[in-house]
């Protein structure tokens, strides 16, 4: 399994240079003044006109990547009557190379208790975690949002979705996730940045054309200044007594 951020270096880079001005040209603590007449409002400009447009992307970014679940039976329809451990492994049965990362991990799981909190699952050694349900396609039915811990700190997110007689993932991320958050019919996925005081924050939506959840938005976003380190006092080395006041 491949983690799925070969440009974002490049992104982190452009955000950085991008904050300069902002941390320059602060030096006046004067009140609010006046900057002018505002400028007039100008399209974009079209650069290299004459520039060939790509025709296929620079690097695989996996999205819109669906795959069928085969050998899962799902009771009624109803993906909670699913133990999503027997989900991952009919996947790793059919493809043990994508997921020899995790093989090892699979062995230690057992088969889940559907009504098991996420503490009882997450406590153990088995990296597949306890799954959460929402309707995020809009048929009506709920999908099964599922977590698994991969090596590195790296964590799969998964979506699946049941529909035409078929259980379907829809979505397939991998990331250094610091969370993932459930918002009204979208996966948000907040990942560990290369550039200190940022975080990556990716938002999958359900695209009703590609029949997959797609990476809708996905940005670098300031989270706080980066950390400064303290300078260490030298070992040894006394705190200066304030200098005497000399005589007139």
């Amino acid at each position: 399994m491949t983690p799925r951020r070969p440009g974002r270096t490049a992104l982190a880079a452009l955000a950085a240079s991008a904050a300069l001005p902002l941390l320059s040209g602060c030096g006046d603590a004067g009140g609010l003044e006046g900057a002018g007449p505002a400028p007039t409002a100008v399209g974009p400009r079209n650069l290299w006109p004459t520039l060939t447009p790509a025709s296929a992307p620079a690097d695989d970014y996996g999205a819109g990547e669906t795959e069928v679940v085969e050998g899962v039976d799902v009771p009624g329809g109803d993906l909670r009557r699913v133990d999503p451990v027997t989900v991952i492994r009919a996947q790793a049965d059919a493809d043990p190379d994508t997921y020899k990362d995790i093989a090892e991990g699979l062995a230690d799981c057992g088969t889940t208790s559907h009504g098991s909190s996420a503490e009882d699952t997450e406590s153990t050694a088995c990296p597949v975690l306890h799954a959460y349900y929402s309707d995020l396609t809009g048929n009506g039915r709920e999908d099964m949002v599922v977590g698994v811990r991969a090596p590195k700190g790296q964590l799969l997110v998964r979506v699946y979705m049941y529909a035409d007689g078929k259980l379907t993932q829809i979505m397939n991320d991998e990331d250094a996730v610091i969370s993932v958050q459930l918002a009204d019919r979208s996966v948000v996925v907040r990942a560990v940045a290369d550039l200190a005081g940022y975080e990556y924050r990716t938002s999958w939506s359900y695209d009703s054309h590609q029949r997959a959840m797609l990476p809708t938005r996905d940005e670098i976003v300031r989270t706080g200044p980066p950390k400064t380190p303290v300078p260490e006092t030298p070992s040894g080395d006394a705190t200066p007594s304030p200098s005497a006041p000399s005589g007139s």
